[in-house]
């Protein structure tokens, strides 16, 4: 029953980074804490949308925000998280060089002049 939950909990974490959004954000907050101010003019993303996706991001521990006054700033509580999207670059990487292997194996070589 553990192994079950502990399943599900990584599949939630799975799910969050599964949204384009929240990889940006993510990868916005990679820099250090920011003010959703500054997450909002960086991403170009309405404020609505994006305090949607920190409140999914807030839900699964994955930020953690305090209040400056009038400003929220967030930060990745996890470091490890960008681990892990570097992990995904370096797939995509690998995925993109397979496709040029096999796509230069099409290649018919060219006449000479």
């Amino acid at each position: 029953m553990v192994e079950k939950n502990i399943i599900k909990m990584k599949a939630e974490i799975l799910k969050a980074l599964a949204h384009p959004t929240r990889v940006r954000i993510l990868a916005n907050l990679r820099e250090g804490e920011k003010c959703v101010c500054e997450i909002i003019d960086n991403l170009a993303i309405e404020q609505s949308n994006i305090s949607q996706h920190l409140a999914v991001l807030k839900k699964l521990d994955l930020v953690t925000f305090k209040k400056d006054g009038l400003k929220v700033i967030y930060k990745v509580k996890h470091p490890q998280i960008f681990q892990i999207l570097d992990l995904l670059d370096n797939i995509l990487l690998e995925q993109a060089e397979n496709t040029i292997s096999i796509l230069r194996g099409l290649q018919k070589p060219r006449k000479q002049k």
